[in-house]
């Protein structure tokens, strides 16, 4: 069943995408072209900026997928206030939430040796806020690989296992905080690319993103209140 929230993928094509087309197949395509040729001047930007905010966060996905998609930059609660997100019952943030779950993971990670020793719980809150429709595994990555690069971090992501990676950042977003991703990223962990080779180290990336997650569209969402905890 296609993913289809604005109701209209038969006119429109699949997400509003800027050519309105209908095959998933070219439309990641489309979507990868995108974020490697737009990459580098996502983590300009972010470089620019001294204290990231949530508002970064939506900037930098426009700067990725801007070219795909209309509405690349606008979160759920724009986009589709009432899409539920979940992965084998792990809830992703309530659409009104994701701007308190990734400030609250900006916040954890701005902290320079909190990133530096636990970058599996950064993570882990980016991706439970959850903000777009589409694009969100590679958008944090991005923001993850900037705050990890401010901490003196880099991950080796290429030589991470997929399947492995995933099953832990589920664990992670079920239950924050555990040390479960962090624990699996500890061997991978090593000194920061430099900035001149965080665009290729992100890239090598692709494939990993987030779980793969079901989508519905579900009236009277239940809005729970994000805390810091």
């Amino acid at each position: 069943m296609t993913f289809d929230p604005f109701n209209d993928f038969e006119t429109r094509g699949y997400l509003h995408n800027r050519l309105g087309e209908k095959d998933p197949a070219i439309v990641k395509y489309l979507e990868h072209r995108s974020f490697t040729r737009k990459i580098d001047a996502a983590f300009e930007y972010l470089s620019s900026v001294e204290h990231l905010s949530y508002e970064d966060v939506l900037h930098t996905h426009k700067i990725l997928f801007g070219d795909v998609y209309p509405w690349a930059g606008e979160d759920r609660a724009r986009t589709a206030p009432d899409l539920a997100v979940n992965k084998g019952g792990v809830m992703f943030s309530h659409p009104a939430d994701s701007g308190a779950a990734v400030d609250y993971a900006l916040k954890l990670g701005s902290d320079k040796s909190r990133m530096a020793q636990r970058p599996g719980e950064i993570m882990g809150y980016l991706a439970y806020g959850h903000p777009f429709l589409d694009g969100n595994g590679r958008t944090i990555m991005v923001i993850h690989a900037e705050l990890a690069e401010r901490a003196g971090i880099s991950i080796a992501w290429d030589k991470t296992d997929k399947a492995a990676y995933l099953t832990a950042l589920t664990q992670e977003i079920d239950d924050p905080g555990a040390g479960r991703l962090d624990a699996y990223l500890k061997p991978y962990i090593r000194k920061a690319v430099g900035a001149d080779f965080r665009a290729e180290n992100v890239a090598r990336t692709r494939g990993l993103g987030q779980p793969e997650d079901g989508r519905k569209k579900q009236k009277g969402l239940k809005k729970t209140q994000y805390t810091s905890g």
